[in-house]
């Protein structure tokens, strides 16, 4: 099932100032409305990365579509020692909603916010010890497990492909889903589908060690093709672009499928993406901030948790794969779906949110 809020690929609006605040829209001019301040910081991925960074500025922005008196902005990590100095600005500004944008502001989300107990934050693919940060993390093992099946079913050389950007959950938990879904494939039908880039069990693959990189995307890749792979999925962020790139270059040697932003609808590769293993950030984003600036406290516990039973996780569309993807493989993920979902089908991932 598609789930909603993925972005369009003209939605962002980048002609910000250099500092990648948004324009302000003073939809209130004169009626001495108070705005509520909604403040991202990115990851170093930054606001275009087509992935996480991208879908959570996408849920700010529909959060002020469902409340014009939220006024927001962001600031783009460059790098990690940013992080603090970037939560820091945002507190002295006084923003009402501080965003943190990726597992990596972990440390640093934590800090600033034990340093400033009465400042609402939110962070996105992470969980932290204090109670002032709102976490909003997401079970994209499910997801993945469905990808994982899919791609088993999709091969042709019977070697399909992963690799992540960092060794970090919230990677790991979708070569975790994936490198499961193609073994379940392979018990329920008798074949043997090789994963390269990830073993599960030892928790060992390849990595980009960067989110940025194309070059190093499509290099780590292309070591996978040259294993056999014929479908690959990158979980890093832009640097999965080089793969997509090279995939669609490659005229069909090989495809991918995208993580966290159904990739038909942000980059231009769709010709090689047979679906997203999609992340709703945005929903998730929009309703806490909305909340927040409706007065409802937020409550750090649970917090939010996307999985396939609230459409929070989920696959794209398969776009221009649509035809190319056999009705009894459709019919066979719909029914996986609704099993992980029920719980019949269980999916297990040490990186999954606690």
């Amino acid at each position: 099932m598609r789930i909603a809020s993925v972005f369009a690929m003209g939605g962002l609006v980048l002609s910000a100032a250099a500092c990648g605040e948004a324009p302000e829209e003073n939809n209130n001019a004169g009626s001495g409305d108070k705005k509520y301040s909604a403040c991202m910081v990115t990851d170093v991925g930054g606001i275009d990365d087509k992935s996480f960074n991208t879908s959570a500025w996408k849920g700010l922005e529909e959060a002020k579509k469902a409340n014009d008196k939220i006024d927001i902005k962001y600031v783009a990590s460059k790098a990690e020692a940013d992080y603090e100095v970037n939560l820091t600005q945002y507190v002295n500004q006084k923003c009402d909603f501080i965003l943190a944008v990726g597992g990596l502001m972990g440390d640093a989300t934590s800090k600033i916010a034990k340093a400033n107990p009465n400042q609402q934050f939110g962070i996105v693919d992470a969980k932290v010890p204090e109670t002032n940060v709102y976490p909003m993390q997401f079970d994209t093992a499910q997801a993945g497990f469905l990808a994982g099946y899919l791609a088993a079913g999709m091969s042709k050389s019977g070697t399909v492909g992963t690799y992540g950007g960092l060794p970090i959950p919230p990677v790991t938990i979708f070569m975790d889903g994936y490198a499961d879904g193609v073994a379940h494939y392979n018990k329920t039908k008798s074949k043997s589908v090789k994963v390269v880039g990830w073993d599960k069990a030892t928790q060992k693959g390849s990595f980009t060690n960067d989110f940025v990189k194309q070059d190093e995307g499509k290099k780590v890749s292309d070591a996978l093709v040259a294993q056999g792979a014929d479908i690959v999925m990158p979980v890093a962020g832009g640097a999965g672009l080089g793969t997509t790139g090279a995939a669609k270059a490659s005229g069909g040697k090989y495809n991918t499928i995208w993580v966290d932003v159904d990739g038909c609808e942000s980059t231009q590769d769709c010709a090689a993406i047979i679906t997203t293993v999609e992340k709703n950030i945005p929903d998730a984003v929009k309703e806490a901030v909305v909340k927040a600036a409706g007065g409802e406290k937020l409550s750090a516990t649970p917090g939010y948790l996307g999985n396939l039973s609230n459409n929070g996780v989920g696959l794209a569309p398969y776009h221009e794969f649509d035809s190319k993807v056999p009705a009894e493989l459709k019919a066979e993920i719909d029914k996986l779906k609704a099993d992980i979902a029920a719980g019949t089908v269980t999916v297990t991932s040490a990186a999954q949110p606690k």
